[in-house]
């Protein structure tokens, strides 16, 4: 029998995807904002498809796609959209996203990734591990990522993504360069005495004034701040 991972109104088959249902992914779909009411919603590289699942269960967009370039995430992706109560809602394209944005008419009002982060070394054999393509970030750079965003992303749109926190100002940099402001930033801990791990991050094309947040994860091992708790318990089995 095949292993899944059941949340509390879907379930994820992850056995053909290169990168497994983790923190990063569950963390960025239940903190994506939803208060400007997005009708449509990209997922930039769904590997499992587990973010579009998030965020169809969480908001009543009437469009949610994603693009997979990865042939068995794709797959997967499609699988678990089309066992999910959602089905008639979700969309995956098999496509390279600089492919993909070059030829995509659509403005998505809600842009969501949680792209790839490690540096290949230079003069490193090319990569032929689906697991290590995930990874890496020459296999969707930052500036593509960024300039196909400034793209699709509608008027009053936000992208909202999830990057180890060395790479913060990096992004914020190349965001400038599209005519992209942050918006919003919640800096992750894996408990209050642990250096920051992750940022999550909102882009616009409006210009505001920000007070950057911090969410810690655990209190001790397996017990989870109340913040946390609230942000994942509508997802989590045994998460209340």
């Amino acid at each position: 029998m095949r292993a899944r991972f059941q949340f509390k109104q879907f379930s994820i088959y992850q056995d053909l995807s290169a990168m497994k249902v983790g923190t990063d992914a569950v963390l960025l779909a239940a903190w994506a904002p939803l208060s400007h009411v997005p009708d449509s919603i990209l997922d930039i590289g769904s590997g499992t498809g587990v973010i579009a699942l998030i965020l169809a269960q969480r908001s009543p967009a009437t469009l949610i796609d994603a693009v997979e370039i990865e042939e068995q995430a794709y797959i997967q992706s499609v699988e678990n959209f089309e066992n999910s109560p959602w089905a008639d809602r979700l969309f995956c394209y098999h496509a390279d996203f600089v492919e993909f944005y070059a030829e995509m008419d659509e403005k998505y009002d809600l842009i969501v990734s949680n792209p790839p982060y490690f540096e290949q070394p230079n003069g490193a054999a090319p990569m032929t591990d689906q697991r290590q393509k995930a990874r890496f970030t020459s296999s969707l750079a930052y500036n593509s990522l960024l300039k196909g965003v400034a793209n699709l992303l509608a008027k009053t749109g936000k992208f909202a993504f999830i990057l180890p926190f060395s790479q913060e100002q990096i992004i914020l940099e190349l965001a400038t360069k599209y005519g992209l402001h942050l918006q919003k930033l919640t800096r992750v801990k894996g408990h209050a005495n642990s250096a920051v791990k992750r940022s999550l991050m909102i882009l616009g094309f409006e210009r505001v004034k920000i007070t950057p947040q911090e969410l810690i994860i655990e209190e001790s091992r397996h017990h989870y701040t109340p913040a946390y708790r609230d942000l994942t318990k509508d997802f989590y089995l045994r998460m209340e």
